[in-house]
């Protein structure tokens, strides 16, 4: 019998067998020797492992409660590693559906893209910028639209305001994947550190 340990990953506790958190360790220790991020590893390690959390969350169900090596060995396939190479003792490269990146049963091929306000590119809110990402348009599209909006009944001023307090703002790299619609791996993450500083 396998001995079993209760480890605390992004946040949330999770009961994992001893190979797999053997494999977790060497993958996360080279993660972050690859990083090259200096003052900013830590953001992007805590980044990494609540995306870790929350894909061993979706995938345990009440049959399989212990996180074991085949759970571990598809999650570091989905991730990968942040140059975009393969994680050692792994599959091949991280990036694509076909080189071993994790999607659910009946995804229709490509990451669901999510609404959030984008405090990057943010003139007053962040709104416009995140209904842009989302619908993939020119943000002065929007911003247009807003204003005739506004001159014209005043319902935009409301809109915004209304959205401003509803949508969420994305602050972590893997909320900037899913605004921009890109799968949440190490190498997109690590996109969105680079471009904010």
């Amino acid at each position: 019998m396998k001995q079993v340990l209760n480890v605390g990953i992004g946040g949330r506790s999770f009961v994992i067998d001893e190979d797999a958190f053997d494999r977790l360790s060497a993958y996360l220790d080279d993660f972050r020797s690859r990083t090259g991020m200096g003052y900013q590893t830590k953001e992007v390690m805590d980044d990494l492992e609540m995306r870790i959390a929350e894909i061993f969350t979706e995938s345990l169900s009440s049959r399989q409660e212990v996180v074991d090596i085949s759970l571990v060995e598809r999650v570091i396939a989905q991730l990968g590693m942040p140059d975009g190479s393969a994680a050692p003792g792994g599959p091949g490269p991280s990036g694509g559906r076909n080189s071993g990146e994790y999607w659910h049963p009946g995804d229709s091929g490509r990451p669901v893209r999510k609404l959030y306000r984008d405090k990057d590119h943010n003139v007053i809110g962040g709104v416009a910028s995140g209904l842009a990402c989302y619908f993939d348009v020119d943000v002065l599209v929007i911003r247009i639209l807003f204003v005739c909006l506004f001159l014209f009944g005043s319902f935009g001023g409301w809109i915004y305001l209304i959205l401003w307090i509803a949508v969420p703002a994305a602050r972590t790299s893997a909320e900037k994947c899913r605004m921009h619609g890109l799968p949440v791996t190490a190498e997109n993450m690590r996109r969105f550190y680079n471009s904010n500083n």
